[in-house]
């Protein structure tokens, strides 16, 4: 396939344009995931998310059958490990112990940790004016961090995975939660440079599809697994809850996985593909910048003065 350098001006702005709309559609996914905490814990909401997700994306899977190499094998199933399983439980668990403003907001250090991994790893390079760009970015997340308020959730929710939302649940953030996003998005700079060199062979939408499955497949059996282990358990494993669930939360898991999930994937994957992973890292900031406004306008949240 040909080099992003190789392509029109009309499709690198295609790929901008791809990259910013699942920046747009990424800002709400914290505020929709904490509509569905307030009924379930955070490894019940990620498996609804990411069900729904396969929902979209199982057919595409299908009706696309490629042959992946031993080699691309390997890439793809460590790809997905860290893209789903392992950094959307860290950061879901960092919002539940903290604000979506917040949570959004910390996004803004992802730009510099992509530029740096894509120019250490993948050969990329970024000019002054925009490593410029991508420093300020960090610097605004730092601040973010040193306004939320210390706080370690108890024992218990850590073994269990209830949730615990001390201080967030008042509307205050705290720097554990902050933190734990924050760390999410160190995971994620696998995902995305190893889905990256995958589509140098494969086209985005099947590297999104398979990635996809095999990341849910992984992530159900981390949280249904144990359930297997009951019969011989003090503790009880809880299945996922359903029957009472309300009809908001499952609107809200259906959003979340099928437009925040599903459809980001799939165009920024695409994106990715067509443009430079440094460059395209800018319009991740459109996510923080929703995803705060959501938090203040709709949730009531306030932010601090170093925010």
């Amino acid at each position: 396939m040909a080099e992003p350098t190789t392509l029109t001006a009309r499709t690198r702005f295609l790929g901008y344009g791809a990259c910013a709309v699942a920046g747009c559609l990424w800002g709400t996914g914290f505020y929709f995931g904490l509509l569905a905490l307030n009924e379930m814990s955070v490894e019940h909401m990620v498996l609804y998310r990411f069900l729904f997700a396969c929902v979209g994306l199982l057919p595409v899977a299908l009706l696309n059958r490629v042959r992946f190499t031993g080699g691309e094998i390997r890439i793809l199933l460590v790809s997905s490990f860290f893209g789903i399983p392992v950094q959307f439980l860290i950061q879901f668990h960092g919002l539940a112990h903290t604000t979506v403003s917040h949570a959004s907001l910390m996004v803004g250090s992802m730009p510099v940790l992509l530029g740096v991994a894509a120019a250490l790893f993948a050969g990329e390079h970024l000019d002054g004016f925009g490593w410029a760009a991508l420093v300020a970015s960090t610097i605004g997340a730092a601040l973010i961090v040193l306004g939320g308020h210390i706080g370690v959730p108890d024992e218990r929710s850590l073994l269990v995975g209830v949730i615990h939302r001390g201080p967030a649940a008042q509307g205050e953030p705290t720097l554990y939660g902050d933190l734990l996003v924050v760390l999410s998005l160190c995971t994620a700079l696998t995902w995305i440079l190893l889905s990256k060199k995958l589509m140098k062979t494969h086209s985005p939408v099947v590297v999104t599809a398979y990635s996809i499955v095999a990341g849910t497949i992984m992530l159900a059996a981390w949280t249904v697994g144990p359930m297997l282990l009951n019969p011989w358990r003090a503790d009880k494993v809880s299945p996922p809850p359903f029957a009472h669930v309300s009809l908001t939360a499952w609107v809200a898991l259906a959003i979340s996985g099928l437009a925040c999930t599903a459809t980001t994937t799939f165009l920024w994957n695409w994106g990715i593909h067509h443009v430079p992973a440094s460059r395209a890292g800018v319009f991740l900031n459109i996510e923080p910048a929703l995803g705060s406004y959501l938090g203040v306008k709709l949730l009531g949240e306030h932010l601090g003065p170093y925010a």
